[in-house]
């Protein structure tokens, strides 16, 4: 993991580790965009008042890509912005697991985390 922060040139401000796992910015996430060239494409899936979903679908180069959703609604989300909270979310997500750090706990800041 510390060779991947490393290589996509993440500092200490983009990076927070939790017990459970890591936190990385959003500007972590934007730096691991530009760094990879990584282009981020989204879908509607769901647009309801109370419940939204994205699909992302994260490009590098032309052979490389992944597809994963964000979603949004009174039940893991905090604030009232459903749609934009989902987009963040399915961007963190793609990015995150097409550079390989999904997979290690890794997580984008605007996932919303439950303590058990």
């Amino acid at each position: 993991m510390r060779a991947i922060f490393d290589q996509n040139g993440l500092s200490k401000e983009d990076i927070f580790a939790h017990k459970h796992f890591v936190i990385i910015t959003r500007s972590g996430i934007e730096k691991i965009m530009a760094v990879n060239d990584i282009k981020v494409t989204y879908e509607e899936i769901k647009m309801e008042r109370d419940f939204v979903v994205i699909k992302a679908r994260a490009t590098k180069g032309k052979d490389h890509w992944v597809e994963t959703y964000g979603e949004a609604g009174p039940e893991n989300c905090r604030n009232a912005y459903y749609v934009a909270t989902a987009e963040k979310r399915a961007m963190s997500r793609s990015v995150l697991k097409l550079v390989g750090l999904y997979m290690h706990s890794v997580l984008g800041e605007d996932e919303e985390v439950v303590e058990s």
